[in-house]
């Protein structure tokens, strides 16, 4: 499906570089390129395909010395005719060579649109587009791993296959309706049974991953509370390698919640250190301490610090992971006999003794207890998890359909909307409200 107009963007970030790259693609992009560079030496066209050296020009003269390419459908990015420029890195220079571009004949490009082209254009499925953009946003080793995965088709692959083996059941089910006269034989019904349960169990199996795709996609919720002087800004400082909250042994120092980004074996972690907990007069530390349990009520993992100076008991709320600090400064059994929370590790944010083991424990909790080395890819998002979750729905449908012996019809209505559901991931049905949603997150350029 190759596109009637021809679209144009400055494809690399604002700012100053090195280069810009201005892409070109549709109809008249192999024109324009011709129209607008003239190659060093020589008056040929482009070459498909090879980099050329020469002048950008428009009519009132020259704009800059670069480069030209042209890919040719249906060998390029879009799967249509495709050209980039290739000038220096300035802003100005490269909005003028943009402005040629389009009075040459071509238009301003939507966000996400040369993506948005290749999808329809069958160079990639829907999951492979979506990762283009997880590609761009990754923080972490981890997540442009997984994102790099889900661009080469894993994930679209596995759908493929349940989506097939959804078609083969949905074709006996409707075999079955050309022959009114017969309901499903109790042994086919059985066959049709265990087929249903098999792509269940698949599509159970990528929904089990949808909490791996959010925390790669956007980060735990990692929340450090105590009382005040506990050490939870210096833990912050620790994790993140560097002095980014304010350490003072005068209580009630960090009045406000504040968020940082760190990698933590591989993946985003979002820390907030918060105001210490305590009974107050102060208005304005009283609204931390506020902040602060809201910070706790929205989070993925909270991390308890407390001062094992001041106190000889310790225990943390359910689901908490208790860090003891200062161990430094105590006898070590006097600890381990006052913790009544299984969950808890011993650390010194001076000396760094017991980070390493308190990081493990997070990540296990951010992970629901999950090895910490098992792999988190082709990890679904959450319009996969919307689409997938309809499809089980319909599934148990049919199931209890197919039990109670219903005619065949009953049951091929909603085995037919499972395979929307299904096919929906891939974008292999009507799915234009939803690319409109999908390509409106994208960069112009893109």
């Amino acid at each position: 499906m190759l596109a009637e107009d021809t679209i144009a963007a400055i494809s690399t970030p604002p700012g100053e570089g090195a280069i810009a790259v201005i892409r070109i693609s549709g109809p008249q992009a192999p024109a324009i390129a011709d129209s607008l560079f003239a190659r060093a030496n020589s008056t040929r066209p482009l070459l498909e395909r090879v980099l050329h050296f020469g002048c950008i020009r428009n009519q009132e003269g020259r704009l800059d010395d670069g480069m030209a390419v042209v890919f040719l459908a249906p060998r390029s990015y879009t799967g249509e005719d495709m050209a980039e420029f290739h000038c220096h890195g300035g802003v100005l220079v490269a909005s003028r060579i943009l402005e040629a571009v389009l009075r040459a004949g071509a238009r301003v490009a939507e966000p996400g649109e040369f993506t948005r082209r290749a999808f329809l254009n069958g160079k990639m499925d829907l999951t492979q587009a979506e990762a283009v953009m997880d590609v761009i946003r990754a923080s972490t080793s981890l997540a442009l791993r997984a994102a790099e995965e889900q661009l080469s088709g894993r994930l679209g692959r596995e759908v493929e296959e349940i989506r097939s083996h959804l078609l083969r059941t949905v074709a006996h089910v409707e075999a079955y309706i050309d022959f009114p006269d017969d309901g499903i034989e109790p042994h086919t019904g059985e066959r049709l049974l265990d087929a249903i349960g098999q792509i269940h169990d698949r599509i159970e199996r990528l929904l089990a991953t949808a909490n791996e795709g959010r925390i790669l996609r956007e980060g735990v919720r990692l929340v450090l509370c105590g009382e005040p002087n506990a050490g939870k800004s210096s833990l912050l400082n620790r994790l993140l390698g560097f002095e980014r909250a304010i350490v003072s042994a005068t209580p009630g120092t960090t009045r406000d919640t504040i968020e940082e980004l760190a990698s933590l074996r591989g993946i985003p972690f979002r820390i907030t250190d918060t105001a210490g907990l305590r009974e107050t007069g102060d208005a304005i530390e009283r609204e931390g301490v506020e902040r602060a349990k809201r910070a706790m009520e929205r989070a993925d993992v909270i991390v308890r610090i407390v001062d094992v100076t001041r106190r000889s008991n310790f225990e943390g709320m359910e689901g908490e992971i208790l860090a003891l600090n200062k161990i430094d400064l105590v006898d070590r059994e006097a600890y381990n006999r006052g913790v009544a929370n299984s969950c808890f590790v011993a650390i010194s944010c001076l000396t760094g003794e017991g980070v390493d083991e308190l990081v493990t424990m997070i990540v296990a909790k951010a992970r629901r207890d999950q090895p910490t080395d098992a792999p988190m890819l082709a990890a679904i998002n959450t319009r996969h998890q919307a689409c997938l979750q309809r499809a089980r729905s319909n599934l148990q449908e049919a199931e209890e359909k197919l039990r109670n012996r219903v005619d065949p019809e009953l049951i091929a209505v909603p085995l037919r909307e499972a395979l929307d559901a299904v096919g929906e991931v891939v974008g292999t049905v009507d799915t234009e409200e939803i690319l409109g949603e999908i390509f409106s997150t994208f960069c112009i350029g893109k």
